[in-house]
């Protein structure tokens, strides 16, 4: 499948460093605009990060119309996010051989196709099934949208500002999703949730028609790593989850494929996930910190949700606007932290950003079910802000750190181990709310921040700021 006009690159020298200018094999040879490659990008990454909050908000709507209980609740979300996570690894690669363009044009489709069939699901195992199929579109989707914005700024401050929109995209949509399940499920149903992906699916392809087709790479796909990453994640999340004595031999399993991928990967001529990438500090901090920062955010989002609709009995809209004061916020902040980044260092807005993280998720331990409904909502606000605020920098500072051929898989392998670790985090609170709301707030708000609290501390470890 093949989006615009065939592109070649040149290089211009330019005051301030090295840009790379697209041109077009036509006569005029006019430079092409980066931002419909932006566009496209934004618009993608905005609907799949829509996916997951918006979907959190119906999560008791779709327990009661189909009858699923806590843990199948937790599958309607880790379906999801497990599929996504694991294919991540190699969807990176695949968007580095295919091309970006090529493969975020098919990951988009596939994904509007699969909303389709979770909105006309049946029962549970249909929708968990089309569950794992979004996931996997999102999979692809995801590095291809970051690589395109790779491929269409070349100059690396340029390319850090348009990383802080791509990341604004994606907090929109993040800041809309409550708001928006809660208002299709009050007024329509829980399958509405799914529906609203077909037009904006729609149209997240059309600025793709004006976006240079990305050139195809060598990079070959890891089959025996993908088989023992998704092997090894599947049984950590099922243990999560599922809890009891299946846990211990999901465990194993999982200790067992985890160990596996290690070898393999260690010994591939062409590892989907290059082992030698974490001796560089700037990819572990990020990594780390990624992942408590989805810890942090997905887990509040997903424990909160519950807490406002089965703890104080509010509807689905009243949940979802609970949450507007949190996420209306958030694209500002991801725009202003580049902004900081720019002039102060990427390592300043990244530490500034969990600390006032942490801060929020301790202030948070206040909050019960006596608390002001005008409390709970603002006390939301800060662990929020200061994701936002640390995210795009910590990004933009990895996708500088690797070559530009391994911009895919260098996406891949941040957003797989961040989505990972969302999962894990559902899983994991899911499974304390099962027992206890009581004490499964206060549980996930202190895991949190002790794992936000460790990743401000490697952060200090970044590079300062450049001359």
């Amino acid at each position: 499948m093949a989006f615009g006009p065939l592109l070649y690159g040149s290089v211009d020298h330019e005051a301030g460093g090295m840009s790379s200018t697209l041109r077009t094999e036509t006569p005029a040879s006019r430079p092409v605009s980066p931002r419909p490659a932006l566009v496209a990008a934004m618009l993608g990454f905005a609907l799949l990060t829509l996916d997951t909050s918006v979907v959190n908000v119906a999560l008791p709507a779709i327990g009661a119309g189909l009858g699923a209980g806590m843990s199948g609740l937790a599958w309607v979300v880790d379906a999801y996010t497990l599929v996504l996570a694991a294919l991540l690894l190699s969807s990176g690669a695949l968007a580095d051989r295919v091309g970006a363009s090529r493969a975020y044009g098919a990951g988009v489709a596939v994904f509007v196709l699969a909303s389709a069939a979770c909105g006309l699901a049946p029962g549970l195992p249909a929708l968990l099934a089309a569950r794992a199929v979004q996931g996997a579109a999102a999979a692809v989707m995801l590095p291809a949208s970051l690589a395109l914005v790779r491929e269409a700024y070349g100059d690396p401050r340029r390319r850090a500002r348009a990383v802080s929109l791509w990341a604004a995209g994606g907090t929109v949509a993040v800041a809309l999703g409550p708001v928006v399940g809660g208002a299709l499920t009050t007024v329509w149903s829980w399958r509405g949730v799914f529906f609203v992906n077909l037009p904006l699916g729609l149209l997240a392809l059309v600025p793709l028609t004006r976006v240079a087709r990305s050139s195809r790479g060598t990079a070959p796909l890891d089959l025996p790593g993908q088989l023992t990453a998704m092997t090894a994640l599947g049984a950590l999340t099922f243990a999560a989850v599922e809890g009891g004595t299946e846990a211990w031999w999901a465990l194993g399993l999982a200790g067992g494929s985890f160990a596996a991928f290690l070898v393999v990967e260690s010994r591939r001529r062409h590892p989907m996930v290059p082992l030698g990438l974490f001796r560089n500090t700037t990819v572990a901090v990020a990594v780390a910190a990624g992942s408590a920062n989805s810890v942090a955010f997905y887990g509040t989002l997903f424990v909160f949700s519950l807490f406002f609709q089965q703890v104080l009995g509010l509807s689905a809209l009243a949940a979802g606007l609970m949450f507007l004061p949190m996420t209306g916020l958030l694209a500002g902040v991801n725009i202003l932290s580049a902004r900081v980044a720019a002039r102060y260092g990427a390592r300043l807005p990244i530490v500034l950003g969990q600390v006032v993280a942490v801060a929020g998720l301790l202030g948070l331990l206040t909050v019960d079910a006596e608390s002001s409904r005008v409390a709970q909502a603002l006390l939301l606000v800060p662990p929020a802000l200061g994701v936002g605020f640390s995210l795009p920098p910590l990004i933009a500072s990895m996708m500088e750190a690797v070559p530009a051929e391994r911009a895919g898989t260098a996406a891949g392998l941040l957003n797989a181990v961040r989505q990972t670790a969302g999962a894990l985090a559902v899983a994991v609170f899911g499974s304390l709310a099962a027992r206890s709301m009581e004490t499964a707030l206060p549980a996930s708000l202190l895991i949190s921040a002790g794992l936000l609290t460790l990743t401000a501390l490697a952060s200090l470890r970044l590079p300062g700021p450049r001359a």
